[in-house]
């Protein structure tokens, strides 16, 4: 049987009436408005109940996006925050503290930073001075967010970056300089020439600072360095024997130099002073023989004049005065016996004593004299 052949009582061809009921196409909609007023609340009645169901819904919709856009277009930034506002992930302005207006998310969101928290990071390094000596410094970096833009976006990870930057800075600073001026609680005796600095680790401490600043504004980090302190400069474990058997031995090389400085303290001046009595006693001298020779100089003269004069009487004056010098300084014993006049005068250093009467008359002496005044 052919589709448009009538068949059953009732026609077949779709282009007909076949019977006057509702269109197909009209049921599905009216059972599709049906289902959606439920699912919505409404209920299941005409048309015009539909429409009503349908306003409502729409108006609260509305409702909630109003209140949504007033609730979410301002946003409030403490006064120790900064605000970085961007639009569609991309950077759009920064915000000051107060009440700030924005366009709701998702168009624009806002990151709140803390530019007034002190953050803090430690850490420990080992590095070589210039002197090559291993030193273990403990350090510790306090900072803020300088700039909150810059703090978010131009580094990953800007704690880290710090740390980097004061590790590096650490090393130049302690690279350049020796242990005695890293470790002046471990100097016995300051360099001749350095200058005396009240606390060293804290002046190297102040260079390390500056060192990591500078870094800090190359990278654009936006951080502020407001403190680095050396906690700790010790030697490796490793080696601390070692180094404590150096110290030692240096302190007992000032021990004796202060030992040598002491006695040069006292004996310098003795020096000095026996010095400068020697060389008064020398000069004293000096004067003494240049002022006899002047004198025997101009005697001289006058008995040259005299001797021209009186040739003889000149010459035995000058044998008497020459005999008396002689004889006037020396013991003399004088013999008369058998009426002859007898000089003895006794060897320089033998006995001066005269002899007794038994050695006298031994020696067939009557009579003797001592005469120790000089004639």
């Amino acid at each position: 049987m052919a589709w448009n052949e009538p068949g059953g009582g009732k026609p077949r061809d779709p282009w007909r009436d076949n019977g006057g009921g509702k269109n197909d196409l009209d049921d599905a909609i009216n059972r599709l408005k049906e289902r959606f007023g439920r699912l919505l609340g409404g209920g299941g009645g005409g048309g015009g109940s539909g429409g009503a169901s349908g306003g409502g819904i729409f108006m609260a919709i509305a409702g909630l996006l109003i209140a949504w856009l007033l609730f979410d277009s301002w946003v409030q930034i403490d006064a120790r925050q900064q605000g970085v506002v961007l639009r569609f992930g991309e950077y759009s302005r920064s915000m000051t503290p107060g009440f700030n207006l924005k366009w709701p998310r998702p168009v624009e969101s806002v990151t709140k930073v803390d530019a007034t928290q002190i953050r803090s990071i430690s850490d420990t390094v080992r590095m070589l001075t210039r002197d090559e000596n291993i030193v273990q410094v403990e350090f510790n970096v306090q900072y803020q967010v300088d700039n909150a833009t810059r703090f978010l976006y131009s580094t990953r990870d800007p704690d880290e970056t710090l740390k980097q930057a004061a590790e590096s800075a650490v090393r130049e600073v302690i690279g350049s300089n020796n242990l005695d001026a890293i470790m002046p609680d471990q100097r016995v005796e300051p360099v001749a020439g350095e200058a005396a600095v009240a606390n060293p680790s804290a002046e190297l401490a102040l260079q390390a600072k500056k060192v990591v600043q500078g870094t800090l504004e190359r990278y654009d980090a936006g951080l502020l360095v407001t403190e680095l302190n050396f906690q700790n400069v010790r030697p490796p474990q490793e080696v601390k024997d070692s180094f404590d058997d150096a110290i030692s031995a240096r302190e007992d090389r000032q021990r004796a130099s202060n030992i040598a400085d002491a006695y040069a303290k006292r004996v310098v001046p003795e020096a000095r002073g026996e010095a400068a009595r020697i060389l008064a006693e020398a000069k004293g001298y000096k004067a003494e023989r240049i002022a006899k020779a002047e004198g025997d100089a101009q005697r001289f003269d006058l008995i040259a004049t005299e001797y021209r004069a009186a040739p003889e009487v000149t010459r035995k004056r000058l044998y008497i005065e020459a005999m008396q010098q002689v004889v006037g300084e020396t013991p003399k014993v004088i013999d008369f016996t058998n009426g002859k006049n007898l000089l003895q005068i006794p060897v320089p250093g033998a006995s001066t004593t005269a002899p007794s009467a038994t050695q006298a008359a031994a020696a067939g002496i009557t009579a003797t004299e001592t005469d120790k005044g000089g004639q």
